[in-house]
């Protein structure tokens, strides 16, 4: 697509022939409400709840008109195949059956590669990609911020409930995932990958072809000469563990960013630790975007809006699925939460205060140093 082209972009903007098909370079936000789909550009804003903007609203508000769910209720799925091009996006709306919006970020990954499979598509017989340990590469692909009724139509498409299965869902803890444009760290990320172990069938081998010895990148080899490789089947050297089911938002991340009284010693600092993982201690941070004030009824409110930043403390949870509702029951209505993006790259929850602010009194120096 021509940068000087407005959007939203059709898909024909982006072929899916030959595979992996075209990606928009940017990250973007897919909808196929209308005839067809679109792809609209996403931009970075810390000071938005979502942390995005397009058409410069809050991504967050534009889910919310089409009934989705936001961004806090989904998890990254690092998409490096097809699975990042918008015309491959509306082809599994239209027999997959995916619904809602496809939110889609520009990712850095190191030590990960796209590599061609020893296996075949059954859908048009070209060699498809799967993900393999690459030392020292470097590659640009896109992470899907995906809500939990997509994972049907994502399994569906990558043949995870296939007998055999071509793909598993899985976390991966191998090399580094990035977001330039946030700085985010998006450790321990999802991925559709190559089964455990053989799965007998070599139509469908998701393993990495193997040709003298080594993977062939999608990034050095076109489909056009993968297809005429020859070689043999072997590991992807990934470390990654198999996910059952689809996953549950509140895993990602499985840490807080505490800023008021819930930090250690504060008065409600005994609820958290309560859930925090006994292998680690609680370590200081800092948010660089918004500001803390005081609400006058004895607790903080953290806005986006300030440009203070905010000091607190990174708390590791034991058990994220089991602790954010009771921390959710103890914040109360007047806060939401929302993930956060700290100096460190670090990605946490935090709790966002969305009640009025009238009294509420700045505190540059955060709420550990008020008077």
């Amino acid at each position: 697509m021509h940068p000087d082209t407005p959007p939203p972009w059709p898909d024909s903007a982006f072929p899916a022939d030959p595979y992996p098909g075209s990606r928009p370079g940017v990250s973007f936000l897919h909808d196929g409400a209308h005839d067809g789909g679109s792809t609209t550009p996403l931009t970075a804003d810390p000071t938005a709840p979502s942390g995005w903007r397009a058409d410069g609203r809050c991504l967050d508000g534009l889910l919310a008109r089409s009934g989705a769910v936001p961004l806090a209720g989904r998890v990254p799925v690092l998409a490096y195949g097809s699975n990042a091009n918008p015309e491959k996006i509306s082809w599994m709306r239209e027999h997959r059956g995916l619904t809602g919006p496809v939110v889609a970020l520009q990712v850095r990954v190191e030590g990960l590669a796209a590599v061609w499979s020893a296996g075949r598509r059954v859908v048009d017989d070209q060699r498809p990609a799967t993900l393999a340990a690459v030392p020292g590469a470097v590659e640009e692909h896109v992470v899907w911020l995906a809500a939990p009724d997509q994972f049907t139509a994502l399994d569906a498409v990558e043949g995870r409930t296939a007998a055999p299965p071509r793909y598993r869902l899985a976390r991966i803890a191998t090399g580094s995932v990035t977001i330039p444009e946030t700085g985010a760290v998006l450790d321990r990320p999802y991925a559709y990958v190559a089964p455990g172990r053989p799965t007998g069938v070599a139509r469908t081998d998701r393993r990495p072809l193997l040709v003298h010895g080594a993977p062939v990148r999608c990034a050095q080899v076109g489909q056009a000469d993968a297809a005429v490789l020859t070689g043999a089947p072997g590991a992807d050297g990934l470390d990654a563990r198999t996910v059952t089911g689809a996953p549950d938002p509140d895993g990602w991340p499985p840490r807080i960013f505490v800023y008021g009284s819930l930090m250690p010693r504060q008065r409600a600092w005994p609820l958290v630790r309560g859930h925090a993982d006994p292998g680690t201690l609680p370590r200081p941070a800092f948010l660089p975007a918004g500001g803390v004030a005081d609400t006058g009824r004895g607790y903080p409110a953290l806005n986006l809006d300030g440009n203070s930043g905010v000091p607190g403390y990174v708390v590791e949870l034991a058990d994220p699925v089991l602790a954010l509702p009771a921390l959710d029951g103890y914040e109360g209505p007047e806060y939401r939460r929302i993930r956060v993006v700290l100096d460190d790259g670090a990605v946490c929850w935090a709790w966002l205060w969305t009640a009025p602010r009238d009294g509420h009194v700045p505190l540059p120096g955060g709420w550990a140093a008020r008077r």
